[in-house]
């Protein structure tokens, strides 16, 4: 390998652990006890190395989401053109769940994984920037299916429409899974598929029993 191989090598090791060790100390004092020189002391660098890898503690919790993030967009864009939109954003977040383990195992252990992202759920403060940027990237897959349909996404409202369901879906279904006792991803992505299901009956069915 050469020399600026080797050193990128040791920068993502350097970023890796320092990321798991902000994931940790959040888990085991909280995200509002820890700081950004606890972080760092645990991996055993300075505060300054902390701050070339992130932009501080709330940017180190949401590395690995926004990995997530990025591989379903890029599902998205991938997904076949003849797909209906909504079938595109239930097959496109079905194959990120499938994929996603193996992307955040180069990271960080999924299991750390997981029980941050169900920290982020109960810690006020980061489930506010969480929603905030879930907005960010609904428009982002709005315009993608936009422009997949060949519409302008500032005329037509539908591709906004079907983003904001689909996100509402999957609002509850984190939620649900974030207070539930199993903690994996075949358990959000059987959680998924579940209340994907029920989109249909819940906005055409009737609700009463006979």
């Amino acid at each position: 390998m050469s020399e600026a191989g080797l050193r990128e090598r040791k920068k993502r090791r350097t970023r890796d652990a320092l990321l798991r060790a902000a994931l940790e100390l959040f888990l085991t004092q909280g995200y509002e006890h820890t700081t950004v020189d606890e972080i760092a002391e645990a991996v055993d660098v300075s505060q300054r190395t902390f701050f070339r890898y992130f932009a501080g503690k709330e940017d180190a919790a949401f590395f690995v989401i926004r990995l997530a993030e990025s591989h379903y967009v890029r599902a998205v864009r991938e997904r076949p053109s003849h797909e209906a939109p909504l079938e595109t954003l239930r097959q496109a977040v079905m194959a990120s769940w499938d994929t996603i383990g193996e992307a955040i195992e180069q990271v960080v252990p999924v299991e750390l994984h997981l029980r941050a992202h169900k920290m982020i759920e109960a810690t006020p403060a980061l489930l506010a920037a969480h929603l905030r940027r879930q907005e960010e990237v609904e428009e982002e897959i709005a315009r993608i299916i936009a422009e997949r349909e060949g519409l302008d996404v500032d005329t037509d409202p539908r591709p906004r429409l079907l983003v904001a369901l689909f996100g509402g879906v999957m609002r509850v279904t984190q939620r649900t899974w974030s207070v539930g006792e199993e903690c994996s991803i075949e358990a959000m992505r059987e959680l998924t598929a579940a209340y994907l299901d029920q989109v249909g009956p819940a906005l055409t069915g009737n609700w009463r029993s006979a």
